[in-house]
């Protein structure tokens, strides 16, 4: 078996499984897609190496770090990789830079009659390489913004459509002020990596028509890579039109049916109370945008439909203050946006028609 491993395309294409063998901390900054956090040393044990590294040098840090991890620590961390390539024997291994630690653990395994490559240049050449792929098929692509209003369906249009690029669920975050959600949202470098292993499939899949759903820099606190905003403010808009009544429907579905079964699948001691301060809190954000008039009012709905759901189940209440929202807050605001791109807008309509003009558009 080689000793290095870079056909890192190939990782992505065959979603191969990656052993990351740096650091708690540096793993929780950013890793990739499929990657499994089993590191060499402890945050503690990488921060007295590192001490021992700038005091003493290479040679007097590496010591220590044989000190550090020897015996049982060393027997487990060893019986940790080995178990994981042999439940997943396409794996690779890396570090930080393809360096030492890679090269510590790779020798270890083999000592234990577990082969392994490599990345070479680990993490920092692998991502190198992803960030220069997204550079280079968002220059390649010709990009579809799927818009409309709040709650008309625009993600799940896109979920039906191969050619679509989902950047709320690579997020995690539905991409509005209501959009947190229970699970936090990945790290940026998490966000990014993600994104380029779907671009670089659809790539790979020949497509270069891509539909996008209409996002804005920003999706929560994570942000779009330059190369692919930049086309994606430029390209062509394409309107989802829904009837108030299924946007409702379809708002109330997400942000309260759904939403309420997942804090009560967390486990939470009073899922529906951590519910209701989240909906809460994210009225408060938008104190100011709403008014003093018309926050009074969405807050009293919103109080009066909780009050409701505790003394009679009755869950409907609730599509009361989310009309209120879509009609007071959400429309008014992307009206005004969507006059401004008004140039860009090439085709209106309803489910099947923007389906069927999306799916004929990718085709040519």
């Amino acid at each position: 078996m080689a000793e290095f491993f870079d056909n890192f395309r190939q990782i992505v294409l065959q979603k191969r499984p990656l052993i990351d063998v740096r650091a708690p901390i540096e793993y929780e900054k950013g890793a990739f897609p499929g990657s499994i956090n089993l590191p060499l040393m402890s945050d503690e044990e990488r921060h007295l190496v590192g001490i021992a590294y700038k005091q003493k040098g290479n040679a007097e840090a590496v010591k220590l770090g044989h000190e550090l991890v020897s015996g049982e620590v060393k027997k487990r961390r060893v019986q940790a990789w080995c178990d994981f390539k042999k439940s997943h024997p396409d794996a690779l291994l890396y570090c930080f830079r393809g360096g030492q630690r890679s090269q510590i653990s790779q020798c270890w395994m083999g000592e234990a009659g577990c082969e392994i490559e490599r990345l070479r240049g680990g993490h920092k050449a692998f991502r190198r390489f992803l960030i220069e792929e997204t550079e280079r098929v968002a220059s390649q692509i010709k990009p579809v913004v799927l818009g409309g209003r709040t709650g008309s369906g625009k993600t799940l249009l896109l979920k039906t459509m191969d050619h679509a690029i989902d950047l709320e669920g690579l997020a995690n975050h539905r991409g509005s002020s209501f959009g947190r959600k229970l699970t936090p949202q990945p790290s940026q470098i998490d966000f990014e990596n993600a994104l380029a292993y779907d671009l670089i499939d659809q790539d790979a899949a020949g497509r270069k028509r891509l539909v996008f759903e209409d996002e804005g820099r920003n999706v929560g606190r994570l942000y779009l890579p330059l190369p692919l905003y930049h086309r994606l403010e430029k390209a062509p808009l394409v309107i989802l039109e829904t009837p108030m009544s299924r946007r409702v429907e379809i708002t109330f579905d997400e942000y309260v049916l759904q939403a309420q079964k997942g804090y009560e699948d967390a486990g939470l001691q009073n899922p529906f109370a951590a519910w209701a301060e989240d909906i809460a809190a994210a009225l408060q954000r938008i104190h100011k945008r709403l008014g003093g008039e018309r926050f009074k009012e969405v807050k009293n709905l919103f109080e009066s439909a909780c009050r409701s759901q505790l003394s009679q189940g009755d869950m409907q209440a609730h599509k009361t203050w989310v009309e209120y929202l879509l009609r007071e807050y959400y429309d008014p605001m992307y009206d005004y946006q969507i006059t401004k791109r008004a140039d860009r807008v090439v085709f209106r309509g309803q489910w099947e028609a923007v389906r069927e003009y999306l799916l004929k558009d990718t085709a040519r």
